[in-house]
C-alpha cells in the first residue's frame, strides 16, 4: 500500500501548529498581568517538567502573539530546536478575568509538553492513517480511496485520546499554577464562560463540567 506522506505530513503540522511571529509587547494592563503570570509559569513549569520528563526539553518559553486580528486561543507547539514554546493570544489574556486564569491556561499548555502530546496524537495520526488506508486498498480501493481513507484514518486518530489528553492536561496543569502560586480553582472558572462541547460525537474536548471536576478533584489530592 503506498501511503500518501505529503498529505498526512501537512496534517500533522496543522496539528502541531507552527511557531508564528510575535507582533510586538502589548501595553496596559495586559502587559503588568503577562509580568506577573509568565516568568512563574514558567519557572514552575520547568522544575514539573524536568521532575515527569527525563531527558525532555524543559527550557519553557511563553511567548504572546499580539496581533489584534488573532483570535481568543493558546496553544504549545516547539521551535525548530525543539524549545517548549507556549503561544498566549492578546485576545485570550484579555478575556481573562485575573491572573490565576491566565496561570492556569499556561500551565495548561505547558502539560501538553511535559505529557508529550504532540508527539503521542502525531502517533496516533499515523496509525489512523495506516489502518484505513490499508483497509481501503484491500477491498480495492482507487488511489484516490485509499488518500481519502488515510487522510479521514489521521483524523480520527488524532481525536482517538484527545479528550484524555485534555484532561490529562488539566490534571498536570493545576499542580503546575498551584506551585507557581496561583489558585486553579479560580483559574478554571475560564471553563464557565467558553462554550461547552458538551458530548459532541468525535469532539476534542470533554466538557467543561468534567473539566472542572478534574481540577477539584487534583486540587484536593493536593491539599490531602
Amino acid at each position: 500500500m503506498k501511503l500518501f506522506l505529503p498529505c498526512l505530513l501537512l496534517l500533522l503540522a496543522a496539528c502541531t501548529d507552527p511557531v508564528v511571529p510575535v507582533a510586538g509587547p502589548p501595553g496596559g494592563s495586559e502587559a503588568a498581568r503577562i509580568q506577573r503570570v509568565v516568568p512563574a509559569v514558567e519557572a514552575a513549569a520547568e522544575a514539573e517538567c524536568r521532575r515527569r520528563a527525563f531527558g525532555r526539553n524543559c527550557d519553557f518559553l511563553i511567548v504572546v502573539d499580539s496581533d489584534p486580528a488573532s483570535p481568543s486561543n493558546a496553544y504549545q507547539t516547539v521551535d525548530p530546536g525543539g524549545r517548549p514554546v507556549i503561544i498566549l493570544t492578546l485576545a485570550l489574556i484579555g478575556q481573562a478575568e485575573n491572573d490565576d486564569e491566565l496561570a492556569f491556561v499556561a500551565s495548561h499548555e505547558a502539560a501538553h509538553h511535559i505529557r508529550d502530546h504532540l508527539a503521542r496524537r502525531e502517533r496516533d495520526m499515523m496509525e489512523g492513517a495506516v489502518v484505513l488506508g490499508g483497509l481501503a486498498s484491500l477491498n480495492g480501493g482507487s488511489p484516490a480511496d485509499v488518500e481519502t481513507a488515510q487522510r479521514l484514518g489521521a483524523v480520527l486518530g488524532a481525536r482517538r485520546y484527545s479528550r484524555q489528553f485534555e484532561l490529562e492536561a488539566d490534571a498536570l496543569g493545576t499542580v503546575i499554577a498551584a506551585r507557581a502560586g496561583f489558585d486553579p480553582l479560580v483559574g478554571a472558572g475560564f471553563f464557565t464562560r467558553i462554550p461547552d462541547p458538551g458530548d459532541r460525537f468525535l469532539g476534542t474536548h470533554p466538557p467543561n463540567a468534567e473539566r472542572v471536576r478534574m481540577v477539584q478533584q487534583t486540587v484536593a489530592g493536593l491539599r490531602s
